[in-house]
């Protein structure tokens, strides 16, 4: 009876064992994969994009674009970015910015410039 629940207690340790050995593989992936994800952000943060809308409201420290689909699109900034202003509220302008933007998220980026369009 003892050599029997000696022998399925050392079975369980050696298959936890194995277990355990296997979970350590997959985290060194995880983190390979994780520094690769991270690359593309930084090389959109640096890029400068365009966006061509309409002002909605100006605060102190955003507004608001609306694009031709009627998409409302927020810029934050702590200083004033060239050409803010110049425009009014109802004028259509190109702003130009780095970083991302999003309908749902807040802005992630810099405004660079506002320019009053015809």
């Amino acid at each position: 009876m003892k050599k029997k629940m000696i022998t399925i207690v050392m079975s369980m340790m050696i298959g936890a064992g194995l277990l355990g050995g296997c979970g350590n593989k997959d985290t060194a992936q995880e983190n390979v994969t994780t520094s690769v994800t991270e690359a593309p952000e930084k090389e959109d943060a640096k890029t400068e994009k365009e966006m061509t809308g309409t002002i909605d409201e100006i605060k102190d420290f955003q507004f608001v674009i609306t694009d031709d689909k009627d998409t409302p699109y927020s810029f934050t900034f702590e200083e004033k970015p060239d050409g803010l202003e110049d425009v009014s509220n109802g004028d259509t302008v190109t702003v130009k910015y780095t970083g991302t933007i999003s309908e749902v998220d807040p802005f992630n980026g810099e405004v660079i410039s506002v320019e009053k369009t015809k």
